[in-house]
């Protein structure tokens, strides 16, 4: 075998033995660290289960999400990890058919019959503003309301919300500023939106739904002159390895990347070849990291 190089054809072993070593990761963006930091962690964990992980970018598209769960099945992989952009039921209904487990990832399942991992994302969008009104911001700015509803989204909406309701602060003192996109270029356009409303009105403070957001936004800021916290304190989310590098370093709700990816594996691994698994549904809870982006 070692003189001829063989390699032992998979396929037809998977064939043999009716099942494969293959697990599915179907992700919104992979361009946004948050997702392949999340990924390195299930790579570990697949790693060290002797199977191979498939990255697949559903650009937040349902359709294309849509082709890749079917993809998925007909190779039937050993199970799924979903980020989805929408609701999973269906999802949930077809690989349940097929036999093959599917967990939810960066969601919360709503059912206990599903497993799923998810941090809790009401108090990280309530804690983002909540800081911000603290350091003695009236009006704020919410960055990554886009028209399609994304569930992580609206959860952090919710929980700005619940901020300026504890803290007694009319309705208007939330402002939204809707983006096309939840990435640098969507930041910029934000900031665009932010910058057109007249000062007076104009929210000092900013949360953005992820950190890519944030740095469009301080991009654009900072080209128009603007003075970051001084003019416009921002708080990002997630917390990627970029936010502390920034020049004016970014203050953001950290979520706990690598264990939600380790976590949601270990659970689909198990739930595949353990006939006693049992479903879970872990939150994990956020932190608020401060830094110069609005304290400074």
């Amino acid at each position: 075998m070692t003189a001829l190089r063989y390699v032992r054809n998979e396929s037809a072993r998977q064939l043999r033995r009716g099942q494969s070593r293959t697990i599915g990761l179907i992700v919104p963006d992979i361009g946004n660290p948050f997702f392949t930091d999340v990924a390195r962690g299930i790579e570990d964990v697949t790693s060290a289960a002797d199977a191979l992980l498939i990255v697949c970018d559903s650009d937040n598209g349902a359709d294309k999400e849509e082709r890749y769960l079917t993809m998925l099945a007909e190779q039937q992989v050993l199970g799924v990890l979903h980020v989805p952009v929408g609701s999973p039921a269906g999802a949930i209904t077809r690989l349940r058919e097929r036999g093959i487990p599917l967990v939810l990832l960066d969601y919360k399942g709503a059912s206990r019959k599903q497993c799923s991992v998810s941090v809790n994302d009401v108090a990280g969008g309530e804690m983002a503003v909540r800081h911000l009104l603290d350091i003695g911001h009236k009006r704020v700015g919410f960055v990554g309301a886009e028209s399609k509803p994304v569930p992580q989204v609206v959860d952090r909406l919710a929980g700005a919300r619940k901020a300026m309701a504890d803290r007694k602060r009319p309705a208007g003192a939330l402002v939204i500023l809707p983006t096309p996109s939840l990435n640098v270029a969507g930041g910029i356009a934000a900031a665009r939106s932010l910058l057109d409303i007249a000062p007076l009105r104009r929210p000092t403070a900013v949360s953005c739904v992820n950190d890519l957001l944030a740095i469009g936004m301080m991009q654009e800021l900072l080209s128009r002159g603007m003075r970051i916290p001084g003019d416009v304190a921002v708080v990002g989310y997630d917390d990627i390895g970029f936010a502390e590098a920034l020049a004016v370093p970014l203050s953001s709700v950290r979520q706990p990347r690598h264990q939600l990816g380790r976590r949601a594996a270990e659970l689909l691994i198990d739930e595949a070849t353990n006939e006693d698994h049992r479903h879970e549904r872990v939150v994990f809870e956020p932190e608020l990291i401060v830094r110069e982006s609005s304290n400074g």
